[in-house]
């Protein structure tokens, strides 16, 4: 079957990132041997226009559409991003009868409102190698794949849970010859890499679970180092390892940084860090592996917060992975989420001055906090009829503790003012 695949994300905020998901179902349903293109909307100049293009070049019998992001989480002027969507989908519509199917990780946390809101026809919560070679299968025999685990229909409720693999190894890495390569290393762009799925942590707003479960799955350090090193050999030199905790497990951790100083393969690196329990080890083995900045989201400053969120760590802790981070020369982003259930003006003041006093490179201050479902922040927002029990929340909502709304916005807004490291 001759399907294509379509990264629908256009959002340069934050960091641009290179749909390297999307190229690992490529890499499978190549496998299988079905025949792919995948478009990155991207690189596009006119998205809408790149998608016409592509079915006027070859008919299609399969169309999968990513879905990174549903909105940019700013509270104070939140941005809809789905109708960018909306418009490839309708393109896709106006220039095909071929089914189409949702996935990503905006769509796997709103499963059921993004089919509807888009009018695609299937989509597949969680990861898709495996789900969107069976959803081929089925197609390509005349069957109906509502069976296969993740797949949701339109117009019916629920699916079959999706299913998280625990050996990702049977999963292939996607070849740099499926992208633009060029266009990126002229936007410079880091190469976003992923070698764990999954976080058992539960904090107590994020969206993770619903996305990639909550067991640590790995790929082999042999796998990942191969990949990269393919990469490199492509000309990339910069990488984020988007493992949600980069340090859990740290024996992998540590595995992995040897094998990266060992080959040598001249990459700088930035990684998503968890700053309870952090092996002083394994920061020595970052530096000398080629990394060069960490993100550390600890959210807050106040140990109370921090329980509220279900951090299991507390200000001690944060205080020495920033401590040890910027002894081996690694620079250290901290994010504040404020304004969740329980903030007070107190904590709030609390937890500016701690993070004010760590001295890091760069923070990142946000506040409310965008409601995902299935999470605990949104139990306790209906208990408080801040949302009704039946908003599916794919339109942006955010939990600010009541009596803050006023003052906590100037709050941030002036503290963040005054550092010019700090953003907001």
């Amino acid at each position: 079957m001759r399907i294509l695949l379509i990264s629908a994300n256009t959002e340069m905020m934050n960091m641009p990132t290179i749909p390297v998901g999307l190229g690992c179902i490529a890499e499978a349903l190549s496998q299988e041997g079905h025949r792919v293109r995948l478009l990155d909307l991207l690189v596009e100049t006119d998205p809408v226009g790149a998608v016409r293009s592509a079915f006027a070049e070859s008919p299609f019998g399969l169309i999968g559409i990513s879905l990174r992001n549903i909105d940019d989480q700013n509270m104070q002027a939140p941005r809809f991003l789905l109708d960018g969507a909306k418009a490839v989908v309708s393109c896709c519509r106006e220039n095909t009868q071929a089914p189409i199917v949702l996935g990503g990780a905006g769509y796997s946390i709103f499963p059921t409102a993004c089919l509807d809101y888009l009018d695609a026809d299937f989509g597949i919560q969680g990861e898709g190698e495996a789900a969107m070679c069976a959803v081929a299968d089925a197609l390509q025999a005349g069957e109906t794949p509502t069976a296969i685990p993740g797949v949701f229909s339109r117009g019916r409720k629920g699916a079959v849970r999706p299913e998280r693999i625990r050996n990702l190894g049977c999963f292939p890495l996607p070849a740099p010859e499926w992208f633009p390569v060029s266009r990126y290393r002229a936007a410079d762009m880091w190469l976003p890499f992923q070698t764990r799925r999954g976080c058992p942590l539960k904090c107590s707003y994020c969206s993770t679970p619903s996305i990639e479960g909550t067991r640590i799955r790995r790929r082999s350090v042999d796998a990942a180092v191969d990949s990269l090193r393919r990469w490199a050999d492509a000309g990339f030199r910069q990488v984020f390892f988007v493992d949600n905790t980069f340090n859990l497990p740290p024996s992998f951790a540590r595995r992995l940084c040897a094998r990266l100083a060992d080959e040598r393969l001249g990459l700088s690196w930035r990684a998503i860090v968890y700053p309870g329990g952090l092996d002083k080890d394994l920061v020595r083995d970052m530096a000398r592996a080629g990394c060069r900045e960490v993100s550390l989201g600890f959210e807050s400053g106040d140990p109370q917060m921090l329980a509220a969120m279900n951090k299991r760590f507390g200000p001690e802790e944060i205080q020495a992975a920033v401590r040890l981070f910027a002894t081996h020369g690694i620079r250290q982003m901290g994010f504040l989420l404020l304004g969740g259930p329980g903030e007070t003006r107190a904590s709030v003041e609390r937890s500016l001055a701690f993070v004010d006093a760590l001295q890091m490179d760069a923070v990142k201050l946000t506040v409310g906090i965008r409601i995902y479902p299935k999470t605990r922040v949104a139990e306790i927002a209906r208990e408080k009829k801040m949302i009704d029990a039946e908003d599916d929340l794919l339109f942006p909502r955010f939990y600010l503790e009541p009596g803050l709304e006023d003052w906590l916005p100037h709050v941030a807004a002036k503290w963040a003012e005054q550092r010019p490291h700090w953003v907001y």
